[in-house]
């Protein structure tokens, strides 16, 4: 009796093993399709010139304090149309946007309080969705990122200026020939005004000459 007893569970668990094994056939649909959607970052005109984990800081004026911002990763963007560069910093785990502004000739990097793995500077940030003006400090977890980072952005900035004086000196140019012909213009037709003047005096007296050559004529005969 005993090795009965023994044995069943064997036989049973062999019959559930047949059981999980035996294919009803059964096809189960799942209740929701999930289809596969292209995120777009906004970025996707752009090349990265430059890609560091950091800490970012905004200073709060009604607070007279600093506030965190967001950690992830800043980077710097130049549009493959337009040549403008622009710093974006994303929070690593929701990707909310903790600035956004385009690097300017205004733009100064300057060390926050001594410490030499982070920087200051202002900017006009869009992050928010409306420009605001912003002091912001950013933290590197090394001294050579944060050099890094602080040489890009002046170069950078050094860069646009020069393009913006070139353009002016072009604008400027352009101006002054386009004030130049404009006075050519005007003297040509004030010349021709003068000859068309003159023509006409000529032909007054031509016409003048011919009436008293016919009275003339006309006395003598």
């Amino acid at each position: 009796m005993a090795s009965t007893d023994v044995d069943r569970p064997e036989e049973e668990e062999a019959a559930a093993d047949a059981g999980e094994e035996e294919d009803t056939g059964a096809h189960i649909s799942p209740i929701v399709r999930l289809e596969e959607v292209a995120v777009t970052t906004g970025e996707e005109d752009e090349d990265s010139l430059l890609d560091l984990k950091a800490k970012l800081y905004r200073f709060d004026k009604e607070g007279n304090q600093w506030k965190e911002r967001g950690s992830g990763n800043v980077k710097l963007l130049k549009h493959k149309e337009t040549g403008k560069v622009r710093l974006v910093m994303r929070q690593a785990k929701t990707l909310k946007i903790c600035a956004n502004h385009l690097v300017v000739p205004s733009i100064r990097m300057q060390e926050h309080a001594g410490n030499d793995k982070s920087c200051v500077w202002h900017a006009m940030d869009f992050s928010d969705g409306e420009l605001k003006e912003e002091m912001f400090a950013i933290r590197f977890g090394s001294v050579e990122n944060c050099k890094k980072f602080r040489e890009m952005v002046e170069e950078i900035a050094e860069s646009v200026d020069k393009i913006e004086e070139e353009e002016s000196k072009d604008v400027s140019s352009a101006a002054s020939l386009i004030e130049k012909l404009t006075v050519s213009e005007d003297k040509t037709e004030g010349n021709t005004t003068k000859e068309a003047a003159h023509a006409d005096d000529k032909k007054k007296e031509v016409h003048e000459e011919k009436q008293a050559n016919t009275k003339e004529s006309y006395s003598a005969s």
